[in-house]
């Protein structure tokens, strides 16, 4: 993470009850994450530090875009990011992280928060990705118009039940005929 040592942050060494980063993320944050969800990205972010009697809140805000692969013909689309986010870390022994507060080794005092940045960032986009009604690869949608299979193709448009949904059909009436 040699290229990431920009988003180190000395927490023993912050003289200021709050300190304050800024940062622009773009391509080159995302290969040196060595991510594949996000290809591209033009992300600002800004953090506050607040050091608080043995304890630092890292406050996060994140507002840009992405550049993600569309769910539907894999082709590039941007996903506007506009995000806020909190981090609790203490110093102590050893390095943890149990989900609500972030232990750095004392020894140390130091953090990188480029994973954090990048969390923030994957939790901020939808589960679904999508292009727009027609803005999807034209060439990509016309191949998955010919591969895609419904359940009206298969059985309802020449009057035949799949034999699968026979057989299970057969198990549900005899079910039923020895309940009764």
């Amino acid at each position: 993470m040699g290229r990431l040592g920009a988003y180190k942050i000395d927490l023993k060494g912050q003289e200021d009850a709050v300190a304050s980063y800024k940062w622009l993320v773009d391509s080159d944050f995302f290969a040196a994450l060595d991510v594949e969800d996000i290809h591209n990205g033009h992300v600002a972010v800004d953090l506050s530090v607040t050091r608080m009697s043995g304890e630092y809140v890292l406050s996060f805000r994140v507002k840009g875009d992405v550049s993600v692969p569309c769910d539907r013909c894999l082709d590039d689309m941007s996903i506007d990011i506009d995000t806020e986010g909190e981090l609790k870390v203490r110093l102590g022994a050893d390095f943890a992280d149990d989900g609500d507060v972030v232990v750095v080794p004392e020894l140390e005092g130091m953090i990188n928060v480029s994973w954090y940045i990048y969390e923030f960032i994957s939790l901020a986009i939808p589960l679904k990705h999508v292009h727009a009604p027609g803005k999807c690869n034209r060439e990509m949608s016309e191949q998955l118009e010919k591969h895609i299979v419904s359940d009206i193709d298969n059985s309802e448009s020449d009057g035949q039940i799949d034999s699968r949904w026979a057989e299970l059909e057969k198990l549900n009436f005899e079910e039923e005929l020895n309940n009764d």
